[in-house]
C-alpha cells in the first residue's frame, strides 16, 4: 500500500512539473510545432481526444446549460424531460441565444407545449440543425416524453 501511495505522490510532482513546462492553456492554441494543442500541451492534431475524454466534457457542458437555466421559472417548473430538451437547445446554441426564442419561452409561461414545440421549427435554428434533431426535440417538448 505504501508503494501505491509513493506512486501517487511522484506522479502529483510529475503532473506539477509537466504543468510547469508545457504550461496550461484553456483554449485551443498552436503550438510552437504548429499543432493545435490545448490543456497542458495535449496534441489535438494528432492525439485527438478519447470517448471518456469526450462524455467528461460532454457532462460538464451540460451541467453548465442547466446551470444557465435554474434561474428561470418557465424552465424549472417544467417537467425532466422538457427540461432537457431546454439544456440541449442551450448547450448546442448558448443561453444568449436561446433567450432570444421569445414566443417558444412565452409558450413555455403559458405552458402551451404544442406552441412551444412549433416555434422551436419555426426557427433558423431548425433549420441549421436538420430535421432529425429539431422534429425530435420538438416532439419531447409537445410529449414530455421520449420516442419509444
Amino acid at each position: 500500500m505504501r508503494v501505491y501511495l509513493y506512486k501517487e505522490i511522484v506522479m502529483d510532482e510529475l503532473k506539477n512539473l509537466v504543468v510547469e513546462h508545457e504550461g496550461l492553456k484553456l483554449s485551443p492554441y498552436r503550438c510552437t510545432a504548429g499543432k493545435l494543442t490545448i490543456g497542458v500541451g495535449r496534441n489535438l492534431d494528432d492525439c485527438g481526444i478519447s470517448k471518456d475524454e469526450a462524455m467528461i466534457m460532454l457532462d460538464n457542458d451540460l451541467a453548465e446549460a442547466e446551470r444557465y437555466l435554474l434561474p428561470f421559472d418557465w424552465f424549472t417548473s417544467l417537467d425532466r424531460v422538457r427540461q432537457e430538451v431546454l439544456i440541449e437547445l442551450c448547450f448546442n446554441i448558448g443561453i444568449g441565444a436561446l433567450l432570444k426564442f421569445k414566443r417558444t419561452i412565452k409558450a413555455l409561461h403559458d405552458k402551451d407545449f404544442e406552441a412551444a414545440a412549433e416555434f422551436m421549427l419555426d426557427s433558423l435554428w431548425a433549420k441549421q440543425v436538420g430535421v432529425h434533431r429539431s422534429h425530435n426535440m420538438a416532439d419531447r417538448m409537445r410529449s414530455g416524453k421520449y420516442a419509444s
